[in-house]
């Protein structure tokens, strides 16, 4: 007889075509969180998600409100109170896009095109969180049941840095209490090469801003004895580093958690050569530090980057001003053991000891994030491996991610449970980018891969109560 997982992998094939349309429906929703103009959308994405888990048989779920955007919750506990339950984390929020920024069909149209789905959306992160809706369902249908119990957590404000979670989450312990959190909302390489990822980059972000003079100066009546605001703030940018490319600000590495010789070995399994960097960049040569590869660069090493800078005049024709302010914004990546709130203050006196008495200069925070790492050899972990291997076809590699999912280090930190990152992208998805895309045989290998992953965890917490 066909265990339970097989009867469900076979169910997700049979509906398949369905499957995706349903998908096309969630994705013609324009749930832009950043623009107050598509808050309707927002909620509306929230009541469709609401009401394909009713219809799946999630019989509790329901939107709940935040400050902001809504939050969709929902549970299927049949499995029991002596089986694990997974709390499956998803957001349903876009970034903004629009034909002019090169599209080439609308956006919010979902099209079928050389076995991929274009749309806002498709990889990041409505189709991957949707994976683990037809997951559950494949179960339920085909076999009545699955195998552990299920509980959902998808929100509408991740990109714009999930202000409300946190405090949704602690005040809701007891609601979402389970024992493991998957999350699917990142890539791989290439698709015969599936990545688990077990670590995140927390986030430092400030806002440098010097002031001159009252106004704007007429450069040829007062330059040669005004301190240029423009000139004080590259004086001030280009102290930040040293001549080896590492950060110049005093403490910033004290508490970065080392490589191990292990993590390098793993990390070195996905290494990108400085010729594939240049061709994936257009730059015409890497940069950093050289004791480190650039794949370690780029995921397990923290960083500080100008994101913008503005000053003066920049329109056509000369203005010859001594502006009277300057401005940056500037981004710093942190790894395990980094505090967001120290680099903040280490960052701000850096900057203010190195300021010239000439200008006023104000360091503000505008965001942080925590850092995330969690043990790949964890049990949850390897059995997240077993189940690429069986579903997926490709035994998974573990990687170090270098962006930044805060949220996964607030649900480490208050529910003490492990954080299990499965993506079911590719790199070149074109996440946050125009013809933003998923490959429609990755959307249905991740449901057989999802549907796995719940067996596997039932076989893992059955074989630690017969310990």
């Amino acid at each position: 007889m066909p265990s339970s997982s097989e009867k469900a992998r076979k169910y997700s094939r049979n509906h398949a075509e369905r499957f995706r349309h349903q998908l096309h429906e969630l994705l013609r929703i324009p749930s832009l969180s950043g623009d107050p103009a598509h808050a309707t959308d927002v909620r509306r994405a929230a009541e469709w998600l609401a009401e394909e888990l009713q219809a799946m048989g999630v019989k509790n779920s329901r939107v709940m409100a935040t400050s902001g955007h809504p939050i969709v919750y929902g549970e299927w506990m049949g499995a029991g109170p002596g089986k694990p339950t997974i709390l499956v984390y998803g957001h349903y929020d876009v970034v903004p896009a629009a034909m002019e920024d090169g599209w080439n069909t609308p956006p919010f149209e979902p099209v079928e095109k050389d076995g991929k789905i274009y749309a806002r959306g498709a990889t990041d992160d409505k189709g991957q969180l949707f994976i683990h809706l037809k997951a559950l369902e494949s179960y339920l249908e085909s076999d009545g049941g699955a195998p552990t119990n299920v509980k959902f957590l998808l929100e509408g404000e991740e990109e714009i840095s999930s202000p409300n979670l946190a405090p949704f989450i602690k005040d809701h312990l007891d609601l979402l209490k389970s024992d493991i959190c998957v999350i699917s909302d990142s890539s791989m390489r290439k698709i015969e090469e599936p990545a688990i990822t077990y670590s995140l980059r927390g986030m430092t972000y400030i806002q440098l801003e010097i002031q001159g003079p009252k106004d704007d100066l007429h450069s040829g009546f007062w330059g040669g004895a005004t301190h240029n605001p423009a000139l004080a703030l590259v004086e001030i940018l280009s102290q930040l580093y040293n001549p080896d490319h590492t950060i110049a600000v005093p403490g910033f590495y004290d508490d970065v958690a080392p490589l191990t010789a292990e993590e390098r070995k793993i990390i070195a399994k996905t290494e990108l050569s400085e010729a594939q960097f240049k061709e994936a960049t257009g730059v015409p040569a890497t940069w950093g530090d050289a004791r480190y590869t650039i794949r370690e660069r780029v995921s397990a090493r923290p960083t500080l980057e100008i994101n913008g800078m503005w000053s003066g005049y920049s329109g056509p024709g000369p203005k010859t001003i001594i502006p009277a302010k300057a401005g940056a914004k500037l981004s710093s990546r942190l790894v395990a053991n980094q505090d967001p709130e120290k680099i903040f203050g280490l960052l701000k006196k850096h900057i203010e000891s190195i300021a010239p008495q000439t200008v006023k200069v104000q360091v503000k925070l505008v965001t942080t994030g925590k850092p995330a790492l969690i043990p790949f050899d964890l049990p949850e972990m390897q059995a997240a491996s077993r189940a690429y291997e069986r579903a997926w076809g490709h035994k998974p590699v573990f990687t170090r991610g270098g962006g930044s999912i805060p949220i996964v280090a607030d649900i480490v930190d208050m529910m003490k449970i492990p954080v299990v990152m499965m993506g079911y992208g590719l790199d070149s998805d074109g996440l946050h980018a125009a013809n933003e895309h998923f490959a429609i045989e990755m959307f249905h290998r991740g449901i057989e891969t999802a549907i796995v992953y719940l067996d596997e965890l039932a076989g893992l917490a059955q074989a630690r109560m017969a310990a």
